[in-house]
């Protein structure tokens, strides 16, 4: 065991990034456009302010500006939890008898579980900088609305969290900690909005989805006075927060001087893959890193390994603008998984240009596959992963079997992107061998498609 690269490589209060990256500044062909869904043509800053943070739409729609500053306010909450460690697997690697290098990002050291806090402070931060009185969100596991209600709580702003039923039902926990800091949380699809009850009248007894979530999450910020939408996934202004994670991976690994030759990141809707590859992601556009990059997916969910590249709307309830993206069409609502945080219909607008234009790999997984690397992972490595990582983790160790396979010496990193503390419900279904892994046919992926809109640009 070499005693050169610490199990821990931290960097100091000083050595944390002041500035979030853009990684659409890097890219040679943009993201396409959102779409205003009434007249199909690009989204300008007037269409969005009923519904976004002036701030953020302006960080939305950035497709130049390299970096962002971390306004100080932002960056003192982070010191509270950040600089977060780029772990050295020791342990795993020697389970698994590989001759690799495996290192993780350790997302989960905050109260939230999860990295979903990056992007919670700085979309509550500029809520209040508006004089807002609150906002509104949907959750799918839940570790989304903990930060926002963590970080409305921090700002003294309202927190209104439709939460996906199924989520809602299988982990109460995290409700409680949502409701704990102050948050309103419903299960969704609700009799709360109009939206919802047409969900429910054409789908009695849904489970629902993150896309139904969030259409009851939008009509709620644009009929309630003083209050905005935020959202934890999906669009580019939630990348851009984000990827703090991988700067300061970058700059771990920098201080060792390790090149990676594969990077994986679980992803459903896109906010910790797109953080943790952005600068990586960046050199490799520009020549500078040869390593591969692959998102893994839920079998169950499979928008990029299985899914339409078009333009799609972003909820069910079809009120959000249309997005250009890897898709299953936005009535797809896949099976109850417990992966709640990747069971979204599409993908990140960066990730899926990314995607097409063949810099991204991408691979699904089945769950109990998951479940079983998550197993392995907390026996050597001590930390109980949540559902959502250990899709990471399982393609992780594959590639890493692969090594010991082939006699190669390679580095692989990848995102841990929180604990799977408030996933005992899953664990032990796992573990009493009760885990279904439902995998939709062409039959199901074809209802989706069927509604996909047709824009003809």
């Amino acid at each position: 065991m070499s005693n050169k690269i610490p199990y821990k490589i931290y960097l100091t209060e000083e050595e944390m990034p002041k500035s979030w990256y853009n990684l659409r500044s890097a890219m040679i062909k943009k993201p396409a456009p959102l779409l205003n869904p009434a007249t199909l043509k690009p989204v300008t800053e007037a269409d969005l302010a009923p519904v976004f943070c002036e701030e953020l739409i302006k960080q939305e729609l950035d497709d130049t500006t390299e970096f962002f500053e971390i306004p100080k306010e932002i960056f003192d909450f982070y010191k509270m939890f950040r600089p977060s460690p780029l772990v050295r697997a020791y342990c795993l690697e020697q389970a698994l008898d590989t001759p690799a290098e495996i290192y993780y990002k350790f997302e989960g050291n905050n109260t939230s579980g999860s990295h979903k806090l990056n992007s919670a402070i700085a979309q509550a931060y500029y809520a209040k900088k508006q004089g807002l009185k609150g906002v509104t969100t949907e959750t799918g596991a839940g570790q989304w609305g903990t930060a926002l209600s963590m970080a409305c709580a921090y700002f003294k702003l309202d927190c209104k969290v439709y939460m996906v039923k199924v989520s809602y039902e299988q982990k109460p926990f995290r409700r409680e900690v949502m409701r704990t800091y102050g948050a309103d949380v419903t299960p969704s699809p609700s009799m709360d909005t109009e939206i919802g009850k047409k969900i429910l009248a054409e789908h009695p007894g849904t489970t629902g989805s993150l896309g139904c979530a969030i259409s009851e999450a939008v009509e709620k910020a644009v009929t309630s006075p003083g209050y905005r939408y935020v959202l934890g996934s999906v669009l580019n202004q939630v990348l851009l927060h984000q990827s703090i994670i991988g700067l300061e991976t970058e700059a771990a690994l920098k201080k060792y001087d390790i090149k990676p030759d594969i990077i994986v990141g679980c992803a459903g809707g896109g906010s910790n893959l797109g953080g943790l590859i952005a600068p990586f992601m960046r050199d490799k556009i520009r020549g500078k890193l040869d390593a591969r990059i692959v998102a893994v997916e839920p079998a169950s969910c499979p928008s990029f390994t299985r899914g339409k590249f078009a333009y799609d709307f972003a909820d069910t309830g079809k009120v959000c603008p249309l997005a250009k993206m890897y898709t299953l069409g936005s009535g797809f609502i896949p099976a109850p998984n417990h992966a709640g945080g990747l069971r979204y219909h599409g993908m990140s607008t960066t990730l899926s240009q990314l995607y097409d234009d063949g810099l991204l790999e991408a691979v699904s997984v089945p769950q109990n596959d998951v479940f079983e690397a998550a197993t392995r992972f907390a026996r050597t490595e001590g930390i109980l992963p949540a559902p959502e990582s250990a899709h990471a983790i399982k393609v992780a160790m594959d590639e890493a079997i692969k090594c010991r396979e082939t006699g190669e010496k390679k580095v692989i990193v990848f995102g841990l992107t929180g604990t799977g503390y408030f996933d005992l419900v899953a664990y032990k279904k796992f573990n009493d061998g009760e885990l279904d892994d439902y995998i939709p046919t062409d039959e199901d992926l074809a209802k989706g498609f069927a509604g996909l809109p047709k824009v003809d640009l």
